[in-house]
């Protein structure tokens, strides 16, 4: 069975660039675009790993990988996070303060995301 990767960023680019490269290695990929729709996906599935866009409409990806660590049924689950705005954010103080298991800056390079990918799920 495929590993199964829940993607939340509301930037058609960044979500088409991501299913196309884990699509082709097997990955199962589900999609949100928001934190709201990431919720309500992960009310009735659990993924192997999430990608979260941390500038989110709405509710920011900070605060749901709070929500999610802080969560029993969904703490194990890695979250790797998408930024472009390291030149704003401490990256290693920011995951660590969220409970965030990795980041990965936009634009990345799809190599960059498939190591990270496989870092956790193999």
């Amino acid at each position: 069975m495929a590993k199964r990767i829940l993607v939340v960023d509301d930037e058609p680019d960044i979500m088409d660039v991501a299913t196309v490269r884990l699509k082709h290695l097997g990955y199962e990929i589900i999609p949100a675009i928001d934190a709201e729709e990431a919720i309500a996906i992960l009310e009735n599935d659990t993924p192997d790993l999430i990608l979260l866009d941390l500038l989110l409409p709405k509710m920011q990806g900070d605060e749901l990988c709070r929500k999610l660590k802080s969560d029993n049924r969904y703490k194990n689950i890695p979250v790797i996070l998408f930024t472009a705005s390291a030149i704003r954010i401490n990256i290693p103080e920011k995951i660590k303060e969220i409970g965030a298991d990795d980041c990965i800056m936009k634009p990345f390079e799809s190599k960059d995301l498939l190591d990270k990918v496989r870092k956790f799920i193999g």
